[in-house]
């Protein structure tokens, strides 16, 4: 397995919203959400799937892209963003995590793939692709917390969200012990790409988090060639849970290969 990793970064970003007066954030806001749906629409268009990191950064699975794709999205993420600079940064590494460490490294460096565009970096050797597109490669959880609308009716809705918070954490915490990136979807869902994590192990860690918020999770596996496939198959995984649990069937942890 080997993982090719972008990091969007929105450069200077801090300084540029200083320029914008006190009276700034509900503009920012709607800025950032219409950064985050552009960028969206923009990989998706090559079967990637954006991860908000925080919102002046993003993370993109992007195994089958070559440096000419990541201009193109860059270029047109500039046009549609005129006040703001947009730097890309890709790593590659056997794990998530280590693609993200591989990008953070070529960053501090100053490693350049295309000066010109801020893209730094390097790309993954595509020869090495030249599998069918049913190559399986990448590996994404697809976890939603069971119930959470019942856990809605005994508490108020800001104290469910701590709840989903501290999910949150300790998936980020325990996956990152295995080398793998979570990240939040929003609502009771979250996503993990993940190292070659067994289904047996995925389950010991999610009940360890279960145990100790009184919580229970589903959990859908999904693998892919491409990060939106892995997705997208990792969802069904997970809605196939909800289908066997109306037949009656208690199945936490369902895998689509």
């Amino acid at each position: 397995m080997n993982i090719q990793l972008t990091i969007i970064k929105i450069e200077g970003y801090g300084t540029w919203t200083l320029t914008l007066g006190s009276d700034r954030e509900a503009e920012l806001q709607m800025l950032q959400a219409k950064i985050y749906h552009d960028l969206q629409n923009l990989f998706s268009k090559y079967n990637c799937l954006v991860f908000f990191n925080r919102f002046d950064e993003y993370f993109v699975i992007t195994n089958t892209l070559t440096l000419q794709d990541h201009i193109s999205i860059i270029k047109e993420i500039s046009l549609k963003h005129t006040e703001l600079c947009i730097s890309f940064t890709i790593g590659n590494g056997k794990t998530p995590l280590d693609a993200n460490i591989d990008a953070y490294q070529a960053r501090k460096n100053g490693k350049f793939l295309d000066k010109e565009f801020q893209i730094y970096g390097e790309i993954n050797n595509l020869s090495d692709m030249s599998s069918s597109l049913n190559d399986k490669k990448i590996k994404t959880l697809h976890i939603d917390i069971n119930g959470s609308s019942s856990i809605g009716n005994h508490i108020s809705p800001y104290e469910t969200t701590v709840k989903v918070m501290k999910s949150y954490i300790l998936l980020m915490d325990k996956f990152l012990k295995k080398n793998s990136l979570t990240f939040f979807l929003g609502g009771d869902n979250f996503m993990i790409i993940v190292d070659l994590i067994e289904k047996d192990e995925i389950s010991y860690l999610l009940n360890s988090i279960s145990d100790e918020l009184d919580i229970k999770f589903n959990c859908g596996i999904g693998f892919g060639r491409t990060s939106r496939e892995s997705a997208k198959n990792a969802t069904e995984a997970l809605d196939w849970i909800r289908k066997l649990r109306k037949k009656g069937q208690i199945i936490p942890i369902y895998e689509i290969k």
